[in-house]
């Protein structure tokens, strides 16, 4: 074939195949549209392209899953097999690059550019060849895996591009690595690069046989062992020693040297090593004694993980790993280059505080190995007992380590990741207070002597990086919040949440559920519609939970053998996940009088609430509704003084409260609700009840509210305006002391956000209420 000659030529794709030029080989065919692309070719001029898959998974491939770069071959012939898949004789001709792959009606075709190797030869060239058919003989001498008639055939080619393609052929590379032997167009190149395969391949040989030959000695050594131990053992029962003990206390010494324990915890095993060799075997201390020898010599006390302290794969990992957090992964990062430049650095206690989903667990993995450490996880939640701290006394039946120092046998380092998930959740009762017991743990300035009531011996925690979860920090106590660096991670926008199904939950569920890329495909305007009609969350755990059921209808779908491939659009979103569950856009569709739209901070992130107020006929009466706790209620007390102290300048009856009853209810009645926050919202509602000037629908607030009608700042800002943009509000009025909070809320959350900065309640009303019509 011309060099450079295009020509429309149907393609065969291979799995865990490939062919060399001047190859002369059988493959059988079994895939429909193999079958025709070969049938087309030995219609045509038996001249057909060989291309890899990259996955050999894939049973149907597109274009993107072949690699470029394959073979020109020569079908020679075809014949049936009694199984109904066809054998076939290929004779591969050059190297060649495939262009403007189509579809044919049944199978594609392509655009070929050969390149055939370069026949000349210089002195250079022919020293490769010498070269390279040395080693090649060394390795099938070493080997045995190449007869001599098939070297001396190989020996025989006077080609040097010819023969590194077959000596290529008899290697035992790996697919990738065969391909880049078929992608080197450098005939010299190739050749070096056997030349430096082999050489690596011999040194692998040799070792090989070192490790069979140490294996074997090690197999006649055991089997002495266990000869002179079964001679042992009729010894010791003669003197009456039936258990062996004496082998025991050798092998409890051993381990003890090995250990490097610290002195006073040498000291400390040494003597229950000497109490447990005096004890004899059928005492019920001595199992007590033997156990408790046992968590001496198995913990870290000074094994340690050397950091990787490399701050830019570490970035890398993060980033990789986690789509947004930025001031998380800003903070791990600054760690690490204290610590690239100090050399040492006592572990940060870093508390990621956020509602459920949004992935702390998962971050404090990336850290883990962005430092090259090991990472152990200790739930806290329901822990109620001091003791699971910090160990029971060894006078207990079954006594054993507290949960830190399980952590820390489990890790088998003394510097591993240890996450304290859910601290939070810890609670005390007469059993003791646990989050005293952890104060101890989380203190830079005692943890370096951390005592547990079994081991007794101080062990040292300073090197371990411990980073804690928490959904509220309310119910944390002050002094453990105190010794620890909280961040807080608020919650996801729209776009960080697309980004965070593409790349990391739906290839995890596809894996998960034994599906590829080609059988189910996900549009980015579905992820859209998941987002805001079938999920209402800071994080991406019910995001996932949909994903799943996307793949487990789509698997169901292709089993059962209705489809073969599931594309997931927002026309079909609805046939595989149901009716939509949530409205998206405005939390309301008109202005109204007598409802506002607040901004609430939850434990899973933030949310909107519609504070509704009724007049009816009565003599004044408050009514609250809503399940609101006691701030709320007084919130709503204050605002209520407020506006008739007010009543002239809002034109509004000052006898009002003599002639209607007054009812204020926050929907959702079975939610419990408090904080002060809402305080100029319900301000809002009222003053709109009483004048009968609307509430434009688009506007969300929040802030607390004096008897003078001073709006004080609020908590949780950047969570309460992700709620609102969920909602679809456009307009946010918040205390001018918030102004510096802003900046913390994601730049593509504030373009879509106007934001009112107040200081009195009289500009929220000018703001938020529509003027009368006449």
């Amino acid at each position: 074939m011309r060099k450079n000659k295009n020509e429309k030529i149907p393609l065969l794709p291979l799995r865990g195949l490939l062919v060399y030029p001047s190859m002369i080989l059988h493959i059988d065919v079994g895939r429909e549209r193999s079958v025709f692309a070969i049938e087309h070719a030995i219609a045509q001029d038996n001249l057909i392209f060989l291309a890899t898959q990259y996955d050999i998974t894939v049973e149907n491939p597109e274009s993107e899953d072949l690699y470029e770069i394959g073979t020109l071959a020569f079908v020679k012939s075809m014949t049936k097999l009694p199984n109904g898949t066809y054998r076939v004789l290929l004779e591969g001709i050059e190297r060649a690059e495939w262009k403007d792959y189509q579809e044919a009606d049944l199978f594609p075709v392509v655009d070929v550019i050969g390149t055939p190797d370069d026949i000349e030869k210089s002195s250079e060239t022919e020293a490769l060849m010498r070269t390279l058919l040395t080693y090649f003989k060394k390795y099938t001498e070493i080997s045995k895996k190449v007869t001599k008639e098939t070297f001396d055939s190989v020996a025989s080619i006077e080609e040097p591009g010819r023969l590194a393609d077959m000596i290529a052929s008899h290697l035992p590379l790996k697919m990738a690595a065969k391909q880049d032997v078929l992608e080197e167009y450098d005939v010299n190149e190739r050749l070096e690069w056997l030349i430096s395969r082999l050489h690596n391949e011999e040194e692998i040989l040799h070792l090989e046989k070192k490790i069979n030959e140490r294996v074997k000695e090690a197999m006649e050594r055991t089997q002495k062992e266990f000869y002179l131990r079964e001679q042992m053992k009729a010894i010791q029962t003669e003197l009456g020693d039936k258990d062996g003990k004496g082998l025991e206390i050798a092998e409890l010494r051993v381990k003890l040297e090995a250990a490097n324990l610290p002195e006073g915890a040498y000291e400390a095993a040494e003597r229950e090593i000497e109490r447990y060799e005096k004890i004899p075997a059928a005492s019920a201390e001595s199992g007590v004694i033997r156990n408790y020898i046992d968590w001496l010599v198995t913990l870290p006390w000074s094994d340690a993980t050397k950091d990787q302290l490399d701050i830019n794969k570490s970035e890398e990992i993060l980033n990789r790993d986690h789509d947004g957090l930025e001031l998380v992964k800003e903070r791990i990062l600054e760690y690490l280059a204290v610590r690239q430049l100090t050399k040492s650095l006592r572990g940060p206690i870093l508390c990621l505080e956020g509602p459920p989903g949004v992935g702390k667990t998962s971050l404090a993995r990336s850290i883990a190995e962005s430092l090259g450490r090991t990472f152990v996880r200790v739930s806290l939640g329901g822990v109620r007992d001091e003791s699971e701290i910090r160990g029971h006394r060894r006078t207990y039946v079954g006594a054993m380590p507290g949960r830190i120092i399980q952590g820390m046998k489990k890790a088998g380092k003394n510097n591993p990741v240890f996450l304290l998930d859910e601290i939070d959740k810890m609670s005390n009762d007469f059993r003791g207070d646990p989050s005293s017991a952890m104060l101890e743990v989380l203190d830079p300035e005692q943890n370096n002597t951390f005592s547990d009531h079994y081991i007794e011996e101080p062990f040292n925690l300073a090197d371990v990086l411990f980073i804690a979860t928490a959904n509220d920090l309310s119910s944390v106590p002050r002094p453990l919040l105190d010794r620890m660096e909280i961040i807080s991670i608020a919650g996801y926008t729209e776009v960080e949440k697309q980004s965070i199904a593409k790349n990391h939950l739906f290839p995890k569920q596809l894996k998960e559920h034994g599906l590829t890329k080609s059988q189910v495909r996900i549009q980015d305007g579905a992820i859209l519609d998941i987002i805001r009609y079938y999920t209402r969350e800071a994080g991406v755990r019910g995001m996932e939970r949909q994903l799943a059921t996307i793949c487990r209808r789509a698997a169901k779908l292709i089993v059962a053998g209705d489809k073969k491939s599931v594309t997931v659009s927002s026309k079909t979103l609805e046939g595989l996940l149901g009716k939509k569950k949530y409205r998206y856009g405005q939390a309301e569709t008109t202005n109204q009088v007598g409802v506002a739209t607040g901004l609430a901070y939850t434990q899973v992130g933030g949310d909107t609430l519609q504070i509704e107020v009724s007049l009816s006929p009565g003599k004044g009466n408050l009514l609250l509704t809503g399940k609101l706790g006691d701030v709320m209620k007084e919130s709503a007390q204050t605002a209520l003084s407020y506006v008739r102290s007010k009543t002239i300048e809002f034109g509004i009856d000052p006898l009002f409260h003599e002639s209607l009853d007054i009812h204020i209810h926050v929907p959702e009645g079975a939610t419990p609700k408090d904080g002060p926050s809402a305080g100029v919202t319900i301000a809002t509602s009222l003053v709109s009840a009483l004048t009968g000037r609307k509430v434009r629908r688009e506007v969300g607030m929040t802030g607390e509210i004096t008897l003078r009608g001073r709006v004080l700042p609020i908590g949780g800002l950047k969570e309460k305006a992700l709620g609102a943009h969920r909602a679809g509000l456009t307009t946010i009025i918040l205390p001018i002391d918030n102004e510096r909070d802003i900046e913390d809320i994601p730049e593509t959350i504030r373009e879509g956000l106007t934001f009112h900065l107040v200081s009195q309640a009289e500009e929220v009303l000018e703001i938020a209420l529509e003027e009368l019509t006449k």
